[in-house]
């Protein structure tokens, strides 16, 4: 789409929407373009730079760690790797030996299955998933 801004024989000054400038002149000269004032048949383009659109938007770049959601991403990462012990795919083991008092009272995080995170939960042994990955695992 491209505005052009118009004027007619009347001197009246308005903008309009065209597909193209070929769109312009065709619909021009079959009388089809008028003033928006006065009703006038007669128009031209007036002196102008045009402006032109595109249909496609451009996508957000998803490099960017600068958004807030990436922001607190980052932070609650960094929060857990400070305050708790990552142990790996040891997750469940060591969550039932916690539970159980077989090892030390600790946050940790770990990696486990989606149907060994369900069994966790239904044994009363409170997890829950990060929405990230270790940074061992991460690139």
């Amino acid at each position: 789409m491209i505005q052009f801004s118009l004027v007619c024989d009347r001197g009246h000054s308005f903008d309009s929407w065209f597909k193209s400038t070929a769109a312009f002149e065709k619909l021009n000269s079959a009388g089809m373009v008028s003033c928006s004032l006065c009703g006038s048949d007669r128009v031209e383009k007036a002196i102008m730079a045009p402006r032109v659109t595109t249909s496609k938007k451009q996508a957000p770049s998803l490099k960017s760690e600068n958004s807030p959601a990436e922001q607190a991403l980052k932070e609650l990462r960094n929060y857990v790797e400070k305050n708790s012990d990552y142990v790996g795919t040891d997750f469940v083991k060591e969550a039932r030996d916690i539970h159980d008092g077989n090892s030390p009272e600790r946050s940790i995080f770990g990696e486990a299955k989606p149907a060994e995170a369900k069994k966790l939960l239904e044994d009363g042994i409170p997890v829950t998933p990060l929405p990230f990955s270790p940074k061992r695992k991460s690139n």
